[in-house]
């Protein structure tokens, strides 16, 4: 259990990301492509636990005075640090190994993101703003490098509107740890003095409106008819979280405990079940006549 907490794999849900090329370009069932995506979702996930690994020897100190992440295993002392870095070193080889095994872009793309984790890691994380663009740039990092696998071209819209939506999941995460942390935020998060309730918010109207328009003209533009029926389900899974975010609960601490609420899980599943079914419509009808 130990070593699953040191890995985060509750996090490994970011790089899910890798798959939307695949699923947009209605290439999923092509069992090679999809073999060739999962096998990138796994070199992600071992190269994001690498850098997480990193991140919390540097930040162990700091994690100890946080109610919640002082229980993680390197700040609790129950792994030592030589011994996690010594893991990740071990999982950042495998990793960059399996990518370049599949494709020198996708290699590219995965060093990339891990060299970008490392400068947010030992500098940008310190710098309010610079923090959620590193950030936001590495979701982006992880789709693009879902297309670099198939070669397939993605829509810059849909580029453009991951970017916004990690950009709204870190400000609202900053915002709810603001609220959570009060006059401790300062000695576990420099950033935390900069970013007010007043600022968070006002981010997340950016991002939330900037999100809501990229997706809404990558549907109109698709080449998949239909698509525009899927964005109110989209508007509403979105406006949900961002009503967590204000209540400054869980989940906007904690964005993979998402699924506990019923109503964003239903919204979201909604809207992903009427997007596949608008891709691969002929494909069903084929397959079902």
């Amino acid at each position: 259990m130990e070593i699953l907490n040191l890995l985060r794999v509750r996090q490994w849900y970011k790089n899910l990301l890798v798959y939307l090329p695949i699923i947009f370009s209605g290439n999923l069932f092509s069992l090679k492509l999809l073999a060739l995506t999962t096998t990138g979702f796994i070199a992600l996930c071992i190269i994001s636990s690498s850098q997480y690994i990193i991140n919390d020897i540097k930040d162990a100190q700091k994690d100890r005075l946080h109610p919640e992440k002082r229980h993680r295993p390197i700040a609790a002392g129950r792994i030592s640090k030589l011994s996690a870095i010594i893991i990740s070193l071990i999982l950042l080889a495998i990793g960059i190994g399996v990518s370049f095994k599949l494709s020198a872009a996708f290699a590219l793309a995965a060093t990339s993101l891990f060299l970008i984790s490392m400068i947010y890691t030992f500098w940008l994380k310190n710098i309010a703003i610079a923090d959620v663009m590193a950030i936001s740039t590495n979701f982006v990092l992880r789709a693009a490098s879902g297309a670099f696998l198939i070669d397939v071209r993605i829509s810059p819209w849909l580029i453009l509107g991951i970017f916004f939506l990690a950009w709204f999941l870190v400000t609202g995460k900053r915002h709810a740890e603001v609220m959570f942390l009060g006059k401790k935020a300062e000695k576990i998060r420099k950033t935390l003095t900069i970013y007010t309730k007043d600022l968070t918010y006002g981010l997340m109207i950016i991002s939330t409106t900037a999100l809501a328009m990229c997706y809404a003209l990558y549907s109109f533009f698709s080449e998949h008819d239909g698509l525009l029926l899927t964005l109110p389900f989209a508007l509403y899974t979105i406006l949900r979280y961002f009503m967590h975010v204000l209540q400054g609960d869980d989940i906007a601490r904690n964005p993979e405990r998402a699924v506990t609420d019923k109503k964003l899980l239903l919204s979201a599943a909604l809207w992903a079940a009427i997007t596949f079914i608008i891709i691969y419509k002929e494909t069903l009808l084929n397959t079902i006549i």
